[in-house]
């Protein structure tokens, strides 16, 4: 019998309400030996995150003359999850996932004022439970402004799903439908976790500039419809604000410690 996402009594699986965060935990400066370093625990989502750069390409035919390359590399841990895979040397879908979030960070970096140059950033997920992406894109932006290179802005991601009344098909799977009272409610869940995504439920992971509400990244995992797509997008990003706000919190008590340190 499948699981059901939200109760009756409008929990789901691990006690949250439909629109409460996971507990959050960053810190940053974890690797003496790399520029810029942080590590962020989602829930039970795990993710170290360095930075390495500006320095010189290590491939010169790669390097631009007007502005630093950026380059991304995102693994996941083969015992991050319970069940081991064997690691393909060539991973479509991390490799899908790094080109994604190089994407989102290009804008935000100002490269123009390193060029002929590379910033590296290395992401490894050491334990999976959903949202994984948007913890990379987080502990990413920790570990770059942990290397003093300069951004317009934070870079604050976020995901969200849809369950409506009507059962919606994946990969062979069917999403539940939750009856109260014998009235079918629709169900906007938040920060999903692995037993969600797991579920098929449409997952539309967001990446934002707080300051500007800019949307610099979107990815969406299932069909979702348009109808109900302005209200998913709107309740990420207010997930996306609220992760800000811890960011921003870790940023400030390292620069603190850090002036002490200095004095």
């Amino acid at each position: 019998m499948p699981q059901e996402i939200v109760s009756p009594e409008g929990l789901r699986v691990d006690g949250r309400r439909e629109r409460e965060l996971r507990k959050i935990s960053c810190r940053t400066g974890v690797f003496s030996q790399a520029d810029g370093s942080a590590y962020l625990e989602l829930g039970n989502t795990k993710c170290l995150a360095a930075v390495y750069g500006p320095r010189e390409p290590t491939r010169r035919a790669m390097q631009l003359h007007d502005r630093a390359v950026i380059n991304v590399e995102y693994n996941v841990a083969s015992f991050s999850m319970g069940e081991r895979k064997q690691k393909l040397r060539k991973d479509r879908r991390l490799m899908e996932i790094a080109s994604m979030i190089k994407q989102t960070f290009e804008p935000v970096i100002l490269t123009k004022e390193f060029p002929r140059s590379e910033i590296d950033i290395y992401l490894q997920i050491l334990q999976v439970d959903g949202g994984a992406v948007h913890a990379a894109i987080n502990a990413a932006t920790l570990a770059l402004l942990d290397a003093g290179i300069p951004m317009t802005d934070y870079v604050a991601a976020c995901s969200a799903g849809y369950v409506g009344d009507t059962p919606i098909l994946g990969k062979g799977r069917t999403i539940i439908c939750f009856k109260v009272a014998q009235r079918i409610y629709d169900v906007i869940p938040t920060d999903l976790n692995y037993i969600e995504e797991s579920a098929e439920v449409p997952t539309l992971t967001v990446a934002l500039l707080p300051k500007t509400g800019k949307v610099t990244m979107l990815g969406l995992e299932a069909r979702l419809h348009l109808d109900k797509f302005a209200e998913v997008i709107n309740l990420a990003a207010d997930g996306c604000t609220q992760l800000h706000t811890e960011l921003d919190k870790t940023i400030r008590k390292a620069a603190q410690s850090l002036a002490k340190t200095a004095i």
